[in-house]
């Protein structure tokens, strides 16, 4: 009996300068093989040789692992030849080798692993940002980069400054350097609000973000950056999964270990959101503020605290952003304790501005 192919991958391990692909197929009795692999430069190059193997009217995905930013270039030629391409993060592909088994790491090796992922699991379809979110997104993380190097250079300044025989050669040239980044910090942050303010739905979503105290420019922007726009957000445990605020369990038969976040997630969602999480406190948010208080209560460290605000900050932010609307400082507190929403709305101080999108 001829064996029956059910579908086929092709694989490709990301680096700096190539990739190593690989191509499997599975048959109805979900047996795996590998039929070849290939180092790549370029994507035309790897496009060829998928025309050289692939299958004729069996299903096809491509899979790839988000390394850096060097995945893009493949996966956006990929996806304007409509292909199906999903991108795993790191940690998934990491996990998925090591439940093959997989003792040894090398980058045909994982190439495999990606094939055989892509083969035995169904994965979300990878879709690019838009222009604009792109463009925003790379002027948001050069301003985090920089802001980084601000630090540094603040902190060498200040132990030059408190050490045995400070350089003055060497204070001056640090305090020049941190001059310089806080000219290029501001004129990104220029940037950004130009660039938001050319479009016109998305800077009246953003002035809604901004309505919540302690929310700025650069605090919206990278948000709206790092999810598309909550583009392929559906509901909220999705957002709160994707930023790293999920909480994982320790627990096993009798055994009940401690739960933490498990922070496998965007990173620079939650590191933007930190400081305007103090904010929501010390700016006497009730919402905001009866969370912080209840979790001490219960003997929460303060820092856990904070991380709680993040997430509960983060899908204030995804409700304001889908719904068009501006915050209301007692909008909840009114709300939970019955009373009617317009009078909830009076009381509030705030007047609730809910925007139908252009036609």
């Amino acid at each position: 009996m001829a064996t029956i192919i059910t579908k086929q991958c092709f694989s490709a391990d990301m680096a700096k300068d190539k990739f190593d692909a690989c191509y499997s197929l599975t048959d109805e009795q979900q047996r795996v093989k590998v039929k070849s692999t290939s180092s790549f430069a370029n994507s035309k190059a790897f496009y060829k040789w998928v025309a050289k193997w692939r299958l004729a009217h069996v299903p096809v995905s491509f899979v790839m692992e988000a390394t850096g930013v060097y995945y893009e270039q493949l996966a956006w030629f990929l996806h304007q030849q409509q292909e199906p391409v999903s991108v795993v993060v790191p940690s998934q592909a990491r996990r998925y080798l090591q439940s093959l088994g997989h003792k040894s790491k090398n980058d045909k090796l994982d190439a495999k692993g990606l094939a055989q992922l892509g083969l035995e699991r169904r994965l979300p379809l990878w879709q690019p940002l838009s222009a604009c979110f792109y463009a925003l997104r790379k002027l948001t993380r050069e301003h985090e980069r920089l802001q980084v190097s601000k630090t540094g250079f603040q902190n060498m300044l200040h132990a030059e400054q408190h050490s045995l025989q400070a350089g003055s050669s060497t204070v001056r040239r640090l305090e020049k350097s941190i001059r310089l980044v806080e000219v290029q910090l501001k004129e990104i942050k220029e940037e950004i609000g130009e660039l938001i303010s050319r479009e016109e739905q998305l800077a009246r979503k953003v002035q809604h973000l901004t309505s919540v105290p302690g929310v700025g420019l650069l605090t919206a922007a990278t948000v709206l950056a790092e999810t598309n726009g909550f583009a392929l957000i559906t509901n909220v445990r999705q957002l709160v999964s994707y930023a790293g605020y999920d909480v994982v369990e320790n627990q096993s038969g009798s055994r009940a270990g401690r739960s933490r976040m498990s922070k496998q997630g965007n990173s620079h969602i939650r590191r933007i959101l930190h400081m305007p999480a103090f904010q929501t406190v010390s700016r006497d948010l009730p919402a905001f503020t009866a969370l912080y208080e209840r979790l001490l209560g219960k003997g929460r460290e303060k820092m856990q605290a904070y991380v709680a605000l993040q997430k509960k900050l983060l899908v204030l932010l995804y409700t304001l952003y889908t719904k068009e609307q501006e915050y209301e400082r007692n909008y909840t507190q009114c709300r939970e304790a019955g009373a009617p929403l317009s009078s909830c709305r009076a009381a509030a101080g705030y007047a609730l501005r809910e925007k139908s999108s252009p036609a």
